[in-house]
Formats: C-alpha cells, structure tokens, sequence
C-alpha cells in the first residue's frame, strides 16, 4: 500500500463529506487559519470556533487588530480553547512577529517558509503545516495523530513526523496522474494535500474507537 491508494480509497468512500470550505479548514486563505492553528492544539474544533466568535466579538477583524488587543481580554476570548494564557501569548508574539518581518498577512503569505514558522515561540511541524497549506496556500501536507493512527491500523509505523510526512507526499507525488484521473481534473498540489489531510481527519473521526481507527471500513 503506499498513500495514493489511501487517498482513492478515502475517496470512493465519500471524503470529504464537509463542503465548508475548498480546502476543508474553514476560512481557508485568511489570517483565521493563522489563528485556528494555535488555538487547536490540544483541544477540540468546537472549542476553537467558540473562542473566534469571542474575538470577532472583540473587533477582531485583522492580524492589526489581533496583534494590537489587549492581552488579558485576548486570553478571555480565546479561554474556550483551553491553555489560554499561553496560548494568548504565542499568537500575540506571532500576530506582531508577521507584521514586523512581513508588514502585512498578504506578503506573508507570499514569502514565508517552515524555517522562519518553526522558529515562532508555540508552532511546531503540525501548526507550520497548517499554516503553510491552509493560510498561505503552499504545497504543505499537514500530518497529524489521526494520520500516525490510521497508518498504525495499516501496520506502519514512523520515526518522527518528517519521516510520516515523507510517505504520505511521497505516495500521491509519484502517482500524480492517477491523482488527476481520480478528481478528473488537474488538481494542484495544495488543494491535494489541504483535502487528503481533510479526508484523514472526517474519516478517523466517524471510524475510531478511543484511539484505534477501523482500517477495514477502507477495503485495502
């Protein structure tokens, strides 16, 4: 098996079953994605989503705007998402940090890469990664828990995330007309890579039982 015969199985069973968004992570293109990503760690979307709509609340309607709030009521907004102190912390640096480096969200995305997210005080490989892909609309596949599960149900196993990153990209990369004939279009690579990571999570969260995904639901 490698992961092009993960993502035509994924497909033929119905993923993505969610139409909100191109690229599966909600208000993709935008400063949101920035914030969603530091927002998710260790917690779930809902949770996420309800401390947005307290910010928006607050006049949150750019990464100016974010970056110039106040920390204490940033950290009430964002308390839905758990860890908010440290987490109000990490995206104010980082909101002031885009605006400093980049002088704007657009030139961000335009020229940032993983070396400079990575070296942002709270961004590991997976928040880069969503940052990169689903923000900025690079050719990024984010990996996550759901993805090391699923291939664990498979008999695989990996090192690192680098090493787990590597055979996903590496599987569709190599099979890229197969991948156009399955969406019966040329796809680009980020739109590949945003919605495969999308089908992994849609289905091993309909699929797992605690931490173990029913694997035999994909017929490989």
């Amino acid at each position: 098996m490698n992961s092009f015969d993960l993502l035509e199985a994924l497909k033929t069973q119905g993923y993505l079953k969610t139409t909100r968004d191109p690229l599966w992570w909600p208000r993709s293109g935008t400063f949101w994605v920035v914030i969603g990503a530091i927002l998710t760690q260790q917690t779930k979307w809902e949770k996420v989503e309800e401390s947005m709509v307290h910010l928006e609340s607050a006049g949150v309607d750019s990464l100016d705007k974010l970056a110039t709030l106040d920390l204490d009521v940033l950290a009430m907004c964002i308390k839905p998402s758990g860890f908010y102190n440290t987490k109000a912390k990490n995206l104010h640096l980082l909101a002031k940090a885009i605006l400093e480096s980049f002088g704007s969200f657009e030139a961000f995305c335009e020229t940032v890469d993983r070396e400079w997210l990575l070296a942002q005080k709270g961004i590991g490989e997976e928040s880069a990664d969503s940052i990169l892909c689903y923000a900025c609309k690079q050719e990024s596949l984010v990996v996550d828990a759901y993805t090391a599960r699923l291939l664990e149900g498979f008999g695989y196993s990996f090192e690192s995330y680098s090493a787990l990153q590597e055979w996903m990209v590496e599987g569709v990369v190599n099979h890229q007309t197969k991948v156009n004939q399955l969406y019966t279009k040329e796809i680009t690579r980020n739109e590949l890579f945003a919605r495969f990571h999308g089908k992994i999570v849609e289905f091993c969260k309909e699929n797992s039982r605690g931490k173990v995904v029913n694997v035999e639901r994909l017929g490989l």
